[in-house]
C-alpha cells in the first residue's frame, strides 16, 4: 500500500463541480492499493499517518502529531500511485490490486480511521474528481507499507 500524504490548511474533493466533502487543517492522504495488500497494510498506513510528527509545536518544530492537534483527514482512492513507468512511456498499473477488494481495503481504511480522528472527510472510490488543496508548508511524505522510505 502506498500513501502520499500532505499537510494542509484546506483540501476538498470535487465531482462534477459539486464539492462532496472537505477538511481545513489536517491532512489529505492518497492511497493506492496494491495486489496482495491486506488490514495489515492498511493498519500500518493508518498509524503512521496519523502519528506522523508533521505539525508545529510552540517552537516551530514539527513535533505534533495529526492526534496531538485534533486535526482532520480526507483520504482519496488512487491506483495511479502503483504505476510503473520503468519501461515505455504509458505507466502499467498491473501492480494495483483489483477494483472490488481496493475498495474493501480502502473502505476498511476509511472506517478505522473514524474510530481514530474527529473528522475524516474521503473522496469517491473509482470516480473521476477533482481535489483542491492548500498544502502547507509544504509538507509532503511518501509512505509504503513495503519498502522502508
Amino acid at each position: 500500500m502506498r500513501a502520499v500524504i500532505q499537510r494542509v490548511d484546506h483540501a476538498c474533493v470535487k465531482i462534477n463541480h459539486q464539492e462532496l466533502s472537505s477538511i481545513n487543517e489536517g491532512i489529505l492522504i492518497f492511497l493506492g492499493v496494491a495486489k496482495d495488500d491486506n488490514k495489515s497494510d492498511a493498519d500500518y498506513i493508518l498509524e503512521k499517518s496519523i502519528n506522523l510528527r508533521i505539525f508545529e509545536d510552540e517552537h516551530d518544530k514539527m513535533n505534533k502529531s495529526l492526534l496531538d492537534v485534533k486535526g482532520a483527514m480526507m483520504v482519496v482512492s488512487q491506483f495511479t500511485l502503483l504505476g510503473n513507468c520503468v519501461k515505455g512511456r504509458r505507466p502499467s498499473f498491473i501492480l494495483a490490486e483489483e477494483p472490488q477488494k481496493a475498495n474493501e481495503i480502502y473502505e476498511y481504511f476509511l472506517r478505522q480511521a473514524k474510530d481514530k480522528i474527529i473528522h475524516v472527510a474521503a473522496g469517491r472510490f473509482q470516480e473521476m474528481m477533482k481535489i483542491e488543496l492548500i498544502n502547507n508548508g509544504p509538507v509532503t511524505i511518501l509512505l509504503d507499507s513495503r519498502k522502508n522510505f
